[in-house]
Formats: structure tokens, C-alpha cells, sequence
């Protein structure tokens, strides 16, 4: 245990726990998106595959409570990273002038904190109904319908999935350098996978709004 508290402690375990869980997440994301994407083939097949995700009983809470333990790991060690950056250099620099760094990288931390405010938002919406006006436990595909007709809603989903995609597209390269399964390398072969990733979990997410705002999905 003590060797995981200091691995913890140090800004290498740090950044390793973050590039981990990152990845995981990911992962996460590219499921949920090709589910959620059931929504173009009708209200049964939608409603079908919620139900088989909640006849999994016991293991869907387990699979729900590791991605909030990564989820709250990955913000921890972020936060923390920053406050380290911060002490090292109290006073920021009187002109920053990007040289390689690109508008995702620097815009991780504003992402971050968007996409902290999305996941207690959807979660009230689509989980436990909370925000939603007519939730419904077994009627899936009406609760998005009902849930994305709203503009305001639609239009913070879409703005999420932006920042969604700036935050992706920067941590999934980023995460496999600091997990050394990727090196160091000025070709932009190394970011290739990573565009196509956030390209790919970008247009999954924000289709499914825009589809019921224009009428295509009702």
C-alpha cells in the first residue's frame, strides 16, 4: 500500500493514473456512443438494448461505479497537476505565444470543467430522470426524444460534445505518450488515431440532438 501512495504522490503517478483512466474512458465512450446510435433503427430496438443493459443487474452498477471511480481519479489527478503547475510557477508568463501546442491542449482544463458539469447533468437526465420533464424506466427512446426537444438542452449537449471532442482529441495521444505505448515523434502519424477517435465519438454524440431538433428522429 505504501508503494502505491507514493506512486500516487509523485507527478509521474499522477499523470500515468490520468493517461489510464483516460484511456478506459474512452473505451466507455465508444460503447455508449454505438449504443446510443440504436436510436436511428426505432424506438423497439432502442428500448431493447436499455433493457438488456439493466438485466445485467449487478454488473451494470459494478461497470457504473469503476467509470465514476476513473471519472473522479482522472479529475483528482488533474486538479492536483494544476495545483503543482501553479506553486512551480506562481507568476504565468507576461506573453504566451503557442509554438506547438494546439487550441485542445489548451483548452483541457476549460473542457474539464464543462465536461464535469455535463456528466452530473446527463446523469440526471437519462439516469435517474431528475432533470428530465416526463422520465420513463422502460421508455428510453422517449425520454431522448422528449429530453433532446428542448433547445436549451440540445444546444449544452452540443456544446459538451464539442469540448468533448477538443478534450479527446488531446488526451488520447497525450495518454498513450505518458503510458510510453506511443513515442515522442514530430510526424502527425501519432495523432491520426486519435482525430479519427474524436471525429468518430464527436459526430456519434452530437447526431443524436441535432437529428431530433430537425425533425429526423420523433
Amino acid at each position: 500500500m505504501s508503494w502505491l501512495l507514493k506512486f500516487w504522490g509523485s507527478t509521474v503517478g499522477k499523470k500515468a493514473v490520468m493517461a489510464a483512466t483516460g484511456i478506459l474512458l474512452v473505451g466507455f465512450l465508444i460503447g455508449h456512443m454505438l449504443g446510443n446510435l440504436q436510436m436511428f433503427l426505432g424506438a423497439s430496438a432502442m428500448n431493447r438494448y436499455a433493457a438488456f443493459l439493466k438485466s445485467t443487474g449487478e454488473l451494470l452498477w459494478v461497470a457504473r461505479l469503476g467509470l465514476l471511480a476513473a471519472a473522479v481519479l482522472h479529475i483528482i489527478a488533474a486538479l492536483q497537476l494544476t495545483a503543482i503547475n501553479r506553486k512551480a510557477r506562481p507568476q504565468g508568463y507576461a506573453k504566451v505565444e503557442p509554438a506547438a501546442s494546439t487550441i485542445a491542449s489548451r483548452t483541457m482544463r476549460l473542457g474539464g470543467i464543462v465536461l464535469a458539469a455535463f456528466i452530473i447533468f446527463h446523469i440526471g437526465h437519462f439516469t435517474t430522470g431528475t432533470f428530465h420533464p416526463a422520465f420513463s424506466h422502460t421508455g428510453v427512446y422517449g425520454n431522448v426524444i422528449i429530453g433532446f426537444k428542448s433547445v436549451a438542452v440540445s444546444v449544452f449537449y452540443i456544446v459538451a460534445m464539442a469540448a468533448l471532442g477538443l478534450h479527446l482529441y488531446h488526451g488520447t495521444w497525450a495518454g498513450f505518450r505518458t503510458l510510453g505505448l506511443k513515442k515522442q515523434s514530430p510526424s502527425p502519424l501519432q495523432r491520426t488515431v486519435a482525430l479519427g477517435v474524436t471525429l468518430a465519438v464527436w459526430a456519434g454524440f452530437t447526431v443524436i440532438p441535432v437529428a431530433v431538433l430537425l425533425g429526423i428522429l420523433n
